[in-house]
């Protein structure tokens, strides 16, 4: 069941991630909220195993872990590329596709090179049979045990080579549909910002917006 859940300006929010890049964005979406936002990888909580299956029980299990060692709430995002023709693939294990790079951290070229080497494999050559999506789903947790989940979708084709060096992850190779450019060539302020009136593109732009509508009581005090 669900609850609801209100931060207000200057409530402390964790988020429950050590990722450099998701922080990034998230810092940038929160900035207008006057939020005192700290990530579960600045306090040194530890990563919870993710054995969730998709991306509401991975969320989950973040969330209520950071909520519970910080003793506050606390926000999580799952998230991931599926990709149509390989039976939504890499989905939850989209960071695992990745691997490690040699400084310990994912190497998304290679990630990005297992997902097109799949869609070769399967004679993927055609844009219309390179449909994916990024999904995102966002869990906002109490260390009470309350939670509320907010999803988001963009859809798009997978490119190649990889275009762009901005954002993070698979995004030189995911085209939003509409456009003609990679999330890796977009301004961040096109992908994932938020204003009144206004949604970013991506997958975790619109599961915040639902977060901003419910959570932060629908936009910036004044």
């Amino acid at each position: 069941m669900a609850h609801k859940l209100t931060l207000r300006r200057g409530d402390r929010l964790v988020l429950a991630t050590h990722n450099a890049g998701k922080l990034a964005e998230f810092k940038e979406l929160l900035a207008p909220f006057g939020l005192d936002l700290v990530s579960a990888g600045e306090l040194g909580l530890p990563e919870p195993e993710e054995t969730g299956t998709t991306f509401v029980e991975n969320a989950r299990i973040k969330a209520h872990a950071a909520a519970a060692a910080a003793d506050n709430i606390a926000l999580a995002d799952d998230s991931g590329l599926s990709v149509d023709a390989i039976g939504g693939k890499p989905g939850v294990y989209t960071a695992d596709w990745a691997g490690s790079s040699a400084h310990g951290g994912r190497d998304y070229m290679v990630g990005m090179r297992r997902v097109e080497d799949a869609l070769q494999a399967v004679g993927a050559i055609t844009p219309g049979d390179r449909r994916g999506a990024f999904n995102a789903t966002l869990c906002l947790a109490h260390p009470d045990g309350r939670e509320v989940i907010y999803e988001g979708k963009a859809e798009g084709t997978l490119v190649w080579p990889p275009r762009g060096d901005k954002g993070f992850g698979f995004d030189p190779v995911f085209m939003p549909d509409g456009y003609d450019i990679t999330f890796g060539e977009m301004p961040s302020e096109a992908k994932h910002s938020w204003s009144p009136g206004k949604v970013g593109l991506s997958h975790r732009a619109r599961a915040f917006a639902k977060f901003v509508d419910d959570a932060l009581g629908g936009g910036v005090e004044h």
